[in-house]
C-alpha cells in the first residue's frame, strides 16, 4: 500500500498518520477514501487553521461555515441562503463542461438548506482575450454557465470579469447562487441515529471520478488526460431534482439534506454521518447505476451531477419516495446510520472498506513557513514614473480596455428575468436587486475583486475585496449583512505561496470586523498553478444586503437638471491601477492606503440618502477613476454632465481610491444632501450637473470634452468582438 500511496500522490507523513489512526495498513478501497477526503478541496488542510481567525458572527447570521451554504435572515420570517464555489480546474480542461456543473453544484449546496434558488452570479478570470486561448476558454465557460443557469431557470444577475496575463494557463470560474426560503424551513446535513439514508436523483456514472483530488493539484501540461476527471451536467435533470427536493422539505418529510458534490458518495455519506456524532453503513449493491460493471472506488468517488443525499423523517419514507417517483427520478435507500463511528462499505455482501469517520472527516493541518515574493516586494516599491498623457485620447481607450469594457456582450447570453424577482439587471446598478415578492424587502448581492491590487500586495487586496464589494451593495441603497468568499490561489506548499494564502485571510479579518461583516460561507480552492507559475492570489467576495426594493438606485444619469456631487477626495493613487496598465503598460506600486473607518461611515451614508429618498442615482469609482466613472454614469440613459475637477493632474482624472461615491440628487434636495453629508464629518464635493449629449470636464489644465455616443462605442466594443468573433 505505501506504493499505491506514494503513486496516488499522498505524502509519506500522511501514509504514517493514515496508518495510526487506523492501527493498521489500509486496504486498496480505503486508500482512495482517504486521498479525495484528505485532498485540499475537501479537507482544506492548509487554510483551516487560518480561516479560523475569520469573524462568523452576526445578528443575521443563522447558519455560518460548516454547511453547504450560509444563512441569513432578512426580516417578516424570510431568509437567504448563498455561497460561492469554484470550478476552475475542470474549466480549464473543459471550459463549457467546467462552468455547467459548478453551477449546477452551487445550486445543489444552496437548495439542500431548504432554499428556492433564486440567482446566480459568476466571477470569472482569464488570461489576454487578445489570444487565442483566453478567447476560447471565455466562450466556453460563458456559454456553459449560460447553458445550465437559463435551462434550470435560475437568472444570472451579476459578476466579476477581469482578464490578466497571471490566468492564461488557470482560468478561474467561481459561480454563487442565492436562495430564499423561510426561517423554519432551515435543513442542515444531519441524521439521527438508526435512520435509512436516501440516495435521490441521476444514476452514477464514471464521469467526475476523482475530481476532488484533481481539484487539488497543479494542473499538468498535458490536459487531455484529466478530461474523466470533469463532470457532465444535465440542467433539465437538475431542475426536476431542485423541484423534488424543495416539494420533499415543503411536506416536512425530511430531517437532514445533504448535496453530492465533490468526492461523490464517500464525502456526502461521511460528512452527514459525522455532523451527527454517528456512523454510517453504505450498501454499494444498492446504488443506481448507468453503466455496467461499476466496482466500489468507481461507486464511492464518482461525482456524476444532479444526485442528492436525503434522510427521511421518521415513517415518511415511503412519502419521500412517492414524491421523486412523481418527478421520475430515483429515491433509494443505500445507507443507514449507526452508533459506531465508523464508514462502512459493504459491496456484493462484503466489507470493502471501515475506517472511522472521524479519520476521514478530520484531516491534518499545516501550518507553513510564509515568505514575500522579493520580485512582488521590488514591483510595489517601484517608483511610480509620471504619467504624461493626453487625458482626452485616455479615456476612451481606458474605457475599451477589457477590465473596463461593457459586459453587455456576456450578460446578454443569460437569463437575467427569469422568475420575474429582478429588480436591478446587470448593467443597470453597481449591485444586482432582487424583489422578494408579497414584501417590501428586496436583496442586493455583488461579487468583486482586483487582481492587480491583490499580486502588488495580498493584504491589500483582500481588504479592498471586500470594502468594494459591500461598497457596491450599500450604494444600491442596501444594508450588507455578510458574506461568502471564493479564496483562489496556487500552491500553499512554497512559502510565497503560503505568505499570499495568510495574507489574503488577514485582510478579510481585518476588513470583516471593521466593516462589521461576517463570513458565513465560503470555499478554497488552491494549487491554482501550471509550470511553477501561480495565479495572481484571488479572494472572491461576495457580499448580500437587505433593502427596501421602493428605494433603490441606479448607477445611470438619469434626468437633465440634477447635481452631481462626490463623496470623498477627487485625487486617487496610480499605484497597481488600470490607467498605469492600460497607458505606461506597468503593473507596479502599491494598491491604494484604505480607512475602513471612513468606508464603513461612507457607505452608512450612501445608503441613509438612498433610504430616505434623497438620491436614486449613485454609483462607486473603482478601477480607472473619477473620469471613467463619471463616464459610466452617462451610459444607462445616454445623458451627459458638465463637471468641474478642481485638482491637477492623471491622479485626478485616473487615480484610484476607496470610500468614493458619485451620486446625484434634484436641486431642492441639495442643501439636505450636504447637510447630512457635513454631519457625518465626510468629505464630499459638488463636481456639477447632468444634462446634454457630452460629458464636459472643467480641469485646471484646460476643459475636455467628449460625446457620450463616442465613449458608449468605444466602450461596447472590445468583448463584443471577442464573444462574437
Amino acid at each position: 500500500m505505501e506504493t499505491l500511496a506514494r503513486e496516488l500522490g499522498i505524502p509519506e507523513g500522511e501514509y504514517r498518520e493514515i496508518l495510526r489512526r487506523l492501527g493498521r495498513a489500509p486496504n486498496r478501497v480505503e486508500l482512495h477514501l482517504f486521498k479525495v477526503m484528505w485532498s485540499e478541496h475537501c479537507a482544506y488542510k492548509n487554510s483551516r487553521p487560518l480561516l479560523k481567525e475569520l469573524p462568523k458572527e452576526g445578528e443575521a447570521v443563522l447558519q455560518g461555515p460548516g454547511e453547504n451554504a450560509g444563512v441569513v435572515r432578512i426580516g417578516e420570517g424570510w431568509a437567504v441562503a448563498f455561497k460561492i464555489e469554484s470550478h476552475n480546474h475542470p474549466s480549464a480542461v473543459e471550459p463549457f463542461q467546467g462552468a455547467a456543473t459548478g453551477v449546477g453544484g452551487i445550486i445543489r449546496d444552496v437548495m439542500s438548506m431548504g432554499a428556492r434558488p433564486i440567482a446566480l452570479l459568476d466571477s470569472l478570470r482569464f488570461g489576454p482575450p487578445e489570444e487565442a486561448k483566453g478567447r476560447y476558454l471565455l466562450k466556453g465557460v460563458v456559454s456553459g454557465i449560460a447553458f445550465y443557469g437559463n435551462a434550470i431557470g435560475v437568472p444570472t444577475v451579476g459578476g466579476d470579469l477581469y482578464f490578466h496575463e497571471g490566468y492564461r494557463e488557470n482560468p478561474l470560474v467561481n459561480a454563487m447562487c442565492i436562495g430564499l426560503l423561510r426561517e423554519d424551513k432551515l435543513k442542515r446535513s444531519r441524521a439521527s441515529l438508526g435512520r435509512p439514508v436516501y440516495y435521490a436523483g441521476a444514476k452514477t456514472g464514471r464521469d467526475g471520478i476523482g475530481g476532488a483530488a484533481f481539484a487539488s493539484e497543479e494542473l499538468s501540461e498535458d490536459k487531455e488526460k484529466d478530461r474523466p476527471a470533469v463532470q457532465v451536467g444535465d440542467p433539465f435533470l437538475g431542475k426536476l431534482l431542485l423541484e423534488a427536493t424543495l416539494e420533499a422539505i415543503e411536506a416536512d418529510l425530511v430531517e437532514g439534506v445533504q448535496d453530492m458534490g465533490a468526492a461523490g458518495l464517500t464525502s456526502s455519506l461521511a460528512e452527514l454521518a459525522h455532523k451527527s456524532g454517528l456512523g454510517v453503513e453504505l450498501f454499494l449493491d444498492r446504488v443506481p447505476t448507468r453503466e455496467e460493471g461499476m466496482g466500489p472506488m468507481e461507486l464511492l468517488l464518482s461525482e456524476s451531477q444532479e444526485r442528492m443525499v436525503l434522510v427521511p423523517k421518521e415513517g415518511k419514507e415511503k412519502a419521500l419516495e412517492e414524491v421523486f417517483r412523481k418527478w421520475g427520478l430515483d429515491c433509494v435507500p443505500v445507507a443507514r446510520t449507526i452508533p459506531e463511528p465508523v464508514f462502512r462499505v459493504l459491496f456484493r455482501g462484503e466489507v470493502v472498506a471501515e475506517v472511522p469517520t472521524e479519520a476521514l472527516a478530520e484531516a491534518p493541518t499545516y501550518v507553513r513557513l510564509a515568505q514575500e515574493d522579493p520580485e512582488i516586494r521590488r514591483r510595489r516599491e517601484t517608483p511610480i514614473p509620471p504619467l504624461a498623457v493626453d487625458p482626452k485620447e485616455a479615456l476612451p481607450k481606458l474605457l475599451a480596455s477589457p477590465n473596463l469594457a461593457s459586459r453587455e456582450a456576456v450578460y446578454e447570453r443569460y437569463d437575467h428575468q427569469v422568475g420575474t424577482r429582478t429588480a436591478l439587471s446587470p448593467g443597470q446598478g453597481d449591485a444586482a436587486v432582487l424583489w422578494i415578492k408579497g414584501t417590501h424587502l428586496a436583496i442586493a448581492a455583488k461579487v468583486d475583486q482586483n487582481p492587480r491590487y491583490s499580486l502588488l500586495d495580498p493584504y491589500l487586496g483582500a481588504v479592498h475585496a471586500l470594502a468594494e464589494a459591500s461598497r457596491n451593495v450599500s450604494v444600491v441603497g442596501a444594508r450588507p449583512l455578510a458574506y461568502t468568499d471564493g479564496l483562489n490561489l496556487g500552491s500553499p506548499e512554497t512559502p510565497e505561496g503560503y505568505h499570499e494564502l495568510r495574507e489574503t485571510v488577514r485582510g478579510l479579518k481585518e476588513a470583516s470586523l471593521a466593516l462589521g461583516l461576517p463570513v458565513v460561507s465560503g470555499n478554497v480552492s488552491l494549487y491554482n498553478e501550471s509550470g511553477g507559475r501561480r495565479i495572481p492570489p484571488t479572494a472572491m467576495v461576495g457580499v448580500v444586503g437587505v433593502l427596501d426594493v421602493r428605494r433603490r438606485a441606479g448607477m445611470g444619469f438619469r434626468r437633465p437638471g440634477e447635481v452631481v456631487l462626490l463623496i470623498g477626495e477627487e485625487r486617487g493613487h496610480l499605484g497597481a491601477s488600470e490607467a498605469l496598465w492600460v497607458l505606461l503598460g506597468l503593473e507596479v506600486g502599491s494598491p491604494p492606503p484604505i480607512d475602513l473607518a471612513r468606508e464603513k461611515a461612507v457607505q452608512e451614508a450612501i445608503r441613509t440618502l438612498v433610504a430616505e429618498g434623497v438620491t436614486d442615482t449613485a454609483h462607486d469609482v473603482a478601477e480607472g477613476g473619477l473620469l471613467v466613472a463619471l463616464a459610466e454614469m452617462t451610459f444607462p440613459y445616454g445623458i451627459g454632465a458638465t463637471v468641474e475637477v478642481r485638482e491637477r493632474g492623471p491622479e485626478a482624472l485616473f487615480g484610484e481610491a476607496p470610500s468614493r461615491v458619485l451620486f446625484t440628487v434634484p436641486k431642492e434636495k441639495l442643501p439636505e444632501a450636504t447637510a447630512r453629508l457635513e454631519a457625518w464629518g465626510l468629505p464630499y464635493r459638488v463636481l456639477g450637473e447632468t444634462g446634454g449629449r457630452t460629458l464636459t470636464v472643467l480641469t485646471p489644465e484646460g476643459v475636455l470634452e467628449w460625446g457620450v455616443d463616442e465613449l458608449l462605442a468605444a466602450w461596447k466594443r472590445p468583448l463584443r468582438e471577442v464573444l462574437d468573433g
